[in-house]
């Protein structure tokens, strides 16, 4: 069965319903549509395809997961449509890309409208699913149409994966972007400022902006009628909660093509999204007089690297190119101007940075697992034939992955030497035990270098982020796979850390092969083998379902004065038995199956404790079709 034939049969009502609520079935039948992709190989990937994939991470350690959209599963037609008349949206703007997914950005999130999806960035979920253990959009989707109340919680990743689920179910191309180090809070006047103090250590107080490690937003494609001819095609839509626009907390759609040439007068909200990209990093140094001295501005920081999913694969596509020209060309230099022309503001480096110093400072974060000891390594270059003394100080900070600090772990302060025309490397060690007890879910740690030269004052600065790795989870699928027929699904995952979990919830998700399961985890007493001192521990999983029916996703406006937490308390299970999983002990879930598809189908899990996060594991499988009898 082609791409094709196969969304014409599934989608089935959509389509005929499709001539008063969603009118763009055209986009896999007329090029006349507003939406249409001429190639049939994107018609698949940007609208017919179930499952997407989620780049997160930072610049230096991209990670990846699967998200399942669910377009076709049953109710969820029904649950987009009611997020159109949840928004008021009438029958004649339901024939405008340009209005739904307006729309659509709005009511996604619940920030002023009750919308879908309620976000929390404080790391604090007691009445809600953790954002992380989402695997795809269509308990959420199906839930807010069962409730009508925001579904608890979500970050940016979970916001654009439900927001791709509406535009691929109605019929309008959408694709997640991420893009690294994005500027946030910066008011679009392509400065973020970085305040040091005289002695080069940050200033907390009057640094206000943040560098989110990465941000996840969506792509629509639609005809821009509104717009002048070429500024159609991929537009920026972002349905995470971020800046106020018409009244409302929304982004968008922006044209990429406007953004990439400085044009950001068109509308909507392309200020916003050219300074989430484009913005310059400005260090300056706050005198006690109250002066500031600008000493340095990076102008290459911001917007590193844009990616999407690889058409056909669950590969990278760098787009770092359609957001932007390549740092110091002419071209980039007229597209900043034209924006300039637009009443962008911009400090530049030509009349307020002071003349550059002899001296270079970088650093390098050593790759590490959670949990481990780790370098981080400092390199200093005498440019000059002076000999220079400088006071370093390294700030180590666990961080929000965006941007926001929680809390400093590490202070280090160490004096260098700098020969003429000479390097000085210095080491600084970060154990585990320094980081391990405040770390939060991302396992984000941001690393602040300042040098002072003494001779000269000069102030060097540099910044980067790290993310620990985080062991995977493990699936596997032992036996024959046919549609029909049972089949068997073993997840397992061994405890890395030198500490036990506690209120361990897996999650497992196969479009096509499953319904969404999820399991509470508990340890069972280990098989005594005669001769071995340390019988290791096996786990199995609590035959109790973690949440009671309904499905708890969603939580009143007002917690009850003694609200029923959504885990059991620390260590304790429904029947009171511990749930924990001891250092080096491996968990193991076996769940039965009647896979319902054939060909190539993706199985997602993830898991979530107190203390690891993020934790996902997925995979690949290709189920027969039943024998003919």
């Amino acid at each position: 069965m082609g791409a094709l034939h196969r969304a014409t049969e599934l989608l089935g009502t959509a389509l005929l319903v499709g001539s008063v609520y969603t009118p763009f079935k055209g986009v896999i039948c007329s090029s006349e549509d507003s939406v249409f992709l001429d190639d049939e190989k994107e018609r698949e990937e940007y609208v017919l395809n179930d499952l997407g994939v989620v780049f997160h991470g930072d610049i230096n350690s991209i990670k990846s997961r699967s998200w399942n959209y669910g377009q076709f599963e049953e109710g969820i037609l029904d649950a987009c449509l009611h997020l159109m008349d949840r928004a008021k949206l009438d029958l004649s703007g339901r024939g405008d890309p340009v209005k739904i997914s307006r729309v659509g950005s709005a009511v996604i999130n619940a920030k002023d409208d009750e919308g879908v999806v309620a976000g929390s960035w404080d790391n604090i979920y007691a009445y809600g699913v953790v954002p992380s253990a989402w695997t795809g959009s269509v308990d959420i989707l199906l839930e807010y149409h069962s409730s009508g109340m925001p579904v608890r919680y979500g970050q940016c990743w979970v916001f654009a994966g439900v927001f791709n689920t509406f535009l691929r179910c109605i019929g309008i191309p959408g694709r997640i972007v991420t893009n690294y180090s994005s500027a946030h809070d910066n008011n679009a006047n392509l400065q973020l400022d970085i305040f040091v103090d005289e002695e080069g250590k940050m200033d907390s107080k009057l640094t206000k902006d943040s560098i989110w490690n990465y941000h996840c937003w969506n792509e629509a494609w639609m005809a821009r009628p509104d717009l002048p001819v070429g500024f159609g095609g991929w537009q920026v839509v972002d349905s995470t909660p971020q800046e106020n626009s018409d009244g409302m907390y929304r982004c968008g759609p922006a044209s990429v093509q406007a953004i990439k040439h400085g044009h950001v007068c068109f509308q909507f909200d392309a200020p916003f999204v050219f300074a989430e990209v484009n913005s310059d990093v400005v260090y300056s140094k706050a005198m006690k007089d109250g002066t500031r001295v600008i000493e340095h501005i990076d102008k290459t920081h911001i917007g590193k690297l844009i990616l999407t999913k690889e058409i056909g694969s669950d590969g990278t596509k760098d787009i770092t190119e359609q957001y932007k020209f390549q740092e110091g060309t002419e071209e980039e230099r007229l597209a900043l101007e034209t924006a300039l022309m637009y009443g962008i503001k911009k400090v530049t480096q030509d009349t307020m940075e002071q003349a550059g110093t002899d001296v270079d400072m970088d650093f390098q974060v050593e790759n590490a697992i959670l949990g481990s000891n780790f370098k981080v390594t400092v390199t200093f270059r005498n440019n000059s034939h002076t000999r220079y003394t400088a006071t370093a100080h390294l700030s180590g900070n666990i961080v929000f992955y965006t941007g926001v600090t929680k809390n400093e772990f590490k202070s280090h302060t160490f004096d260098v030497t700098l020969e003429p025309l000479a390097s000085k490397i210095s080491e600084v060690l970060i154990k585990s035990s320094e980081y391990m007890s405040q770390l939060l879910e991302q396992a984000s740690l941001h690393f602040f270098v300042t040098a002072r030269l003494n001779e000269t004052k000069k102030i060097l600065a540099k910044q980067k982020t790290s993310v620990l790795q985080i062991p995977k989870l493990h699936i596997k699928v032992p036996g024959e796979k046919v549609v029909g027929k049972e089949m068997s699904v073993i997840v397992e995952f061994t405890n890395p850390l030198n500490q036990k979990l506690v209120n361990v919830l897996v999650r497992l998700d196969g479009p096509g092969l499953l319904r969404t399961t999820t399991k509470m985890f508990r340890t069972s007493p280990p098989p005594t083998v005669p001769g071995d001192p340390n019988p290791a521990h096996s786990l199995s999983p609590d035959c109790h379902d973690p949440y009671p029916h309904p499905h708890p996703l969603t939580a009143p406006p007002e917690p009850p004065t003694h609200p029923t937490p959504l885990l059991p308390a620390a260590g304790q299970s429904a029947g009171g038995a511990a749930r924990e999983i001891p250092k080096n002990s491996t968990l193991t879930w076996e769940e039965k199956s009647f896979p319902r598809q054939a060909g190539i189908r993706k199985l997602i899990a993830s898991l979530n404790c107190d203390a690891l996060r993020h934790v996902y594991g997925e995979l690949d499988l290709e189920v027969e079709r039943k024998p003919l009898m």
